[in-house]
């Protein structure tokens, strides 16, 4: 069984239960609105890029959006407590998790610091996690058409892919070394996603 498939059975099994498909929804809002609250911790507090103001919008945007489908499969998820949550401990820390290793690895192997660290990490994270958003919405929107659902992610998933390009094109511009950072940023982001996919599995 390929991770395709696996993953594609798993969100079914989260489909199929309307229950579960609420908190599902919530947790990646949860997800979501702690990208755009990461975004924000980012910026500079006088150099604030368009493109930077923007993407932040759009992650909150999309936790709203999320939010707001709970009501299309009958949910009462009205704050992102635990018992509204799949996965709660490691949801709730999974963005962190993974900055926090990039930081530490800019910091160590390249000497960042101050504000110049927190932008390198906050474009290898969300690079790592575009990459990730990639994978994931496209097969929950594929098993939300086979189930005739009335929910659907193909506007965030087609504002995902512009925020992976535009990731791609600001590395581009700062390190020659770009692509290896990138993979050390999707190695990191790797291992905290298995942990959270296999307690999400767990609690399903």
């Amino acid at each position: 069984m390929t991770a395709a498939t696996s993953l594609h059975d798993l969100i079914s099994r989260i489909v199929s239960r309307p229950e579960t498909h609420a908190r599902w929804l919530n947790t990646l809002s949860m997800l979501e609105n702690a990208g755009a609250r990461k975004i924000k911790q980012c910026e500079h507090p006088v150099f604030v890029k368009e493109d930077i103001l923007k993407h932040a919008a759009e992650e909150a945007r999309h936790a709203w959006y999320l939010k707001k489908q709970l009501h299309k499969v009958g949910g009462n998820c009205p704050t992102y407590e635990a018992p509204y949550l799949l996965a709660p401990a490691v949801s709730s820390r999974y963005l962190h998790r993974i900055d926090m290793r990039v930081c530490r690895y800019l910091k160590d192997e390249y000497g960042f610091s101050g504000h110049e660290l927190k932008y390198a990490a906050y474009l290898l994270v969300t690079y790592a996690i575009e990459v990730r958003a990639d994978e994931l919405y496209p097969v929950y929107q594929e098993v939300l058409k086979q189930a005739g659902s009335g929910i659907s992610v193909n506007n965030i998933i087609a504002e995902e892919q512009h925020h992976l390009a535009s990731m791609e094109a600001q590395l581009k511009q700062l390190w020659p070394e770009w692509r290896s950072l990138c993979d050390m940023a999707c190695r990191e982001e790797d291992s905290c996603y298995r942990e959270w996919i296999a307690e999400v599995s767990a609690g399903t």
